[in-house]
């Protein structure tokens, strides 16, 4: 039986905060995964007001290994659902030559992964907020 495309999005979504609780809970980093919940919980709202591309940027930049593993969880998925470059550069460079269409597409996608992502990493942590 076929995934609708929520059903999709859900289990990446859970495998990525799977993932990232397993990366990010290593050593003295326990509070680590706590901020990637907090960084997934934010970035919906970092997207609407600066753009996806902006976002994206920032975060690449970040030092904190949370932000880059957020935008890798999310290239990723774009990548299986919109065919876009998994690699940072690839991916930047492809949102900078989209049409403005495929841009907004991919745009609603991540709005749609991220709307995941942010209620299936809390509930990866024991006692998870959900």
């Amino acid at each position: 039986m076929a995934q609708t495309a929520e059903q999709r999005r859900a289990t990446h979504a859970w495998n990525c905060a799977v993932e990232a609780k397993r990366r990010l809970e290593r050593g003295d980093t326990k509070d680590a995964f706590k901020d990637y919940v907090n960084a997934a919980k934010g970035m919906p709202a970092l997207i609407m007001n600066s753009g996806l591309m902006q976002v994206m940027a920032y975060n690449h930049g970040k030092k904190e290994e949370r932000y880059k593993l957020l935008s890798e969880h999310l290239r990723d998925w774009l990548n299986q659902s919109m065919n876009t470059p998994k690699d940072f550069e690839p991916f930047m460079q492809h949102l900078l030559k989209a049409e403005p269409g495929e841009f907004q597409a991919i745009t609603a996608e991540a709005y749609a992964w991220l709307r995941w992502v942010r209620q299936m990493a809390p509930a990866v942590e024991p006692g998870g907020e959900g």
